[in-house]
This record gives C-alpha cells, sequence and structure tokens, in this order.
C-alpha cells in the first residue's frame, strides 16, 4: 500500500516554526501600508481556509481610512476600561500595564465577519452543529496568521471591543457576527514568547495536560 507524500524537511519545518513562532502582536507595528498584492496573498490564503460544507462564510473588511480605526480605537478604550474594572489588586495593575491593541499603530486594520446563513454549502455539516459556520471562519484568521507569521508581518487580534458598536460603526448588519479585528502590518521585530507569558499573566500549558485517551478526562475540570 503506499502512502501520500508529505512535504520534504525544510518544508516541514517551515511549517513548523510558523506555527512556533506565531504571535499576537501590539506593538512595533512599521508606518509602511502592506502592497496590495501582499494583502491580497495573506487574504487568498485566508480564504483557502477548510469550511463546513464548502460555505466560506468568511467576509473580509479591510479598514485603511484614519477615522474609522479612531473610531474603532475609542470603542477598544472604553471596553478596556470595563474590563479593568473587572480585576482587583496586583492583577488589575497587571493588566493596565498589557498593551492590548495597536488599531491606530498599525496603518491597515481588518475586520474578519461570518455569514452563517449563506445557502452555499446547502446546510451540509450545519443542520447538527451549526455554530461550525464560526468555526470555519475562525480557521481563516488562522489561515491568515500563519501565512503573515511566514511574510514577517505582524498580526494582533482585538477582542476588547463591545459588538454592537463595531458593528455600527463598519456598517455589518444583524445577521452577519464579527469574528476577529486584527491589525496587521510590518513590524520592528517578532518576540520570542508571548507577550502575556512575559509580563506573567498566565503560563502555558503543557500538552500532557491536556491530552486524554478515549473519553473525557474528568481530572481537568478546575484543574488547569
Amino acid at each position: 500500500m503506499t502512502k501520500a507524500r508529505g512535504f520534504d524537511e525544510s518544508e516541514r519545518r517551515a511549517v513548523y516554526r510558523a506555527i512556533r513562532e506565531r504571535r499576537d502582536v501590539r506593538r512595533g507595528f512599521l508606518p509602511e501600508p502592506l502592497p496590495d498584492e501582499l494583502l491580497n496573498r495573506l487574504l487568498e490564503a485566508a480564504h483557502n481556509a477548510p469550511s463546513v460544507g464548502l460555505m466560506q462564510p468568511w467576509r473580509f473588511i479591510v479598514v485603511r481610512n484614519l477615522a474609522v480605526r479612531q473610531a474603532i480605537h475609542n470603542i477598544f478604550l472604553n471596553a478596556n476600561q470595563q474590563a479593568l474594572a473587572e480585576y482587583e489588586g496586583e492583577r488589575q495593575k497587571n493588566y493596565a500595564g498589557i498593551k492590548l491593541e495597536g488599531i491606530l499603530e498599525a496603518p491597515q486594520n481588518l475586520c474578519i465577519v461570518c455569514n452563517s446563513q449563506s445557502s452555499q454549502g446547502h446546510r451540509l455539516g450545519r443542520l447538527t452543529m451549526p455554530e461550525t459556520a464560526l468555526y470555519s471562519t475562525v480557521c481563516a484568521v488562522q489561515n491568515l496568521w500563519l501565512a503573515a507569521r511566514s511574510e514577517g508581518i505582524g498580526v494582533g487580534w482585538v477582542s476588547i471591543l463591545e459588538p454592537a458598536l463595531l458593528r455600527q460603526t463598519l456598517k455589518i448588519p444583524e445577521h452577519i457576527t464579527p469574528v476577529s479585528y486584527l491589525c496587521l502590518g510590518y513590524v520592528d521585530a517578532f518576540a520570542t514568547e508571548p507577550d502575556l507569558e512575559r509580563v506573567g499573566w498566565e503560563k502555558r500549558t503543557p500538552l500532557k495536560n491536556v491530552l486524554s485517551v478515549d473519553q473525557y478526562d474528568n481530572t481537568w475540570d478546575g484543574a488547569l
């Protein structure tokens, strides 16, 4: 029996390196915009993501206008203040010192949304798990992120945004779900470790702590 061939060693190493060295970038963006050819290459990588039923539910909104980015930044500032109030003591102080976005520093932003009601794909796979439309869109985000890292492009996911205000600013219809708001651009450097690990916010969990065989491991509950 023959086996399908994998990539050669150098190609495999490049794939695993992109996965290992991918970073959520919040600082160090350079002012030079991405050329259209490069941006389209990244979007094509995202568009090649797997999707349930081949529905391809993702839609891409490129945000370059400074006034629009300033409006999004104001949404972040308000949401960030609310988040800060949820913490106390040393944890609050730690949170206040973390840079969590590069909305104005990055010369272009990207909002990726999901049309989970699209008829494309004829609902294959969505009758039992309709949320797979959102999962498919997240796969597109990951594809773009890894392709960007291989191109030396920084990507930062901003989740501290009020969805209703984001919808209003970008004129997103109610039946469309905002999935990710990304800052992307050339950067001066990539960190050797994730920012949240570096500042002591959280520690990385070893694979062995989240792996079981044949059934759910009840020791996971509250243990991680």
